[in-house]
């Protein structure tokens, strides 16, 4: 069943015009990976999905109900949650209080306690970190620290913009196995990712953008066996 169709949209920063007339589908339960190169207009779909930006046509339709005209704080409320590239952590709270900030809608601050708690259980380490100031992390750490404050919302979709990025090698592979272990509990997410190998091999699905428009799309294998995305994205 569809949870999120988006028929059309153009985006513009100003007068200039990054996405073009963008449609994609995201089924309950799936995994959904959005690749492209830098400039793609991955981060400026999923800014624009939660209610950063407006697109100036097309819509965004979210279990029915159309997105694209309400406010971020309304987005979030309906179960749109979007952990976003560079972490945005508040570096002088502790984890702790980063992470329950994330509750702080009227969906999921009755379940603050209960939520925390499964965030501990996905990332024991920031139990043992619970106190410390997010500041003196590690950008792993850091990380979790972010996806544990998207799932504080209780997310019906969660976008994770860039999860990997910066992280060293054994760190990126735990955090491609917190992507799958979310999905398998249930949560649909929409991923945009440069590490196109991980992203395709956990994915149901993928969608290409190059220049702001959709120019392939497709089953997740299919596309890690399609002769331009090894060229272009796999260095094959």
């Amino acid at each position: 069943m569809s949870l999120l169709d988006i028929r059309g949209i153009d985006v513009c920063y100003g007068d200039v015009q990054v996405v073009y007339d963008l449609s994609l589908t995201v089924n309950e339960g799936e995994v959904v990976s959005i690749i492209g190169g830098n400039g793609a207009g991955k981060s400026t779909l999923l800014r624009t999905i939660s209610g950063l930006l407006r697109p100036s046509a097309g819509e965004i339709i979210f279990q029915g109900q159309p997105m694209h005209a309400r406010l971020p704080e309304d987005i979030v409320e309906a179960g749109l949650i979007h952990v976003p590239e560079g972490r945005r952590l508040f570096s002088l709270m502790s984890v702790a209080d980063n992470l329950v900030v994330g509750g702080h809608n009227k969906r999921a601050y009755p379940h603050v306690p209960e939520n925390l708690t499964k965030v501990y259980q996905m990332f024991p380490r920031l139990l043992e970190r619970a106190a410390q100031l997010a500041m003196t992390l590690s950008g792993g750490e850091q990380q979790m620290v972010a996806i544990g404050r998207g799932l504080m919302a209780m997310p019906k979709l969660l976008m994770l913009d860039e999860p990997s990025l910066g992280l060293a090698p054994l760190l990126i592979q735990e955090i491609f196995r917190t992507v799958r272990m979310i999905a398998d509990q249930g949560t649909t997410v929409l991923l945009v990712e440069q590490d196109v190998r991980h992203s395709l091999s956990l994915s149901d699905r993928g969608y290409v953008l190059e220049h702001g428009r959709v120019a392939m799309e497709g089953d997740a294998k299919e596309l890690m066996d399609n002769p331009h995305i090894k060229t272009a994205y796999l260095g094959i």
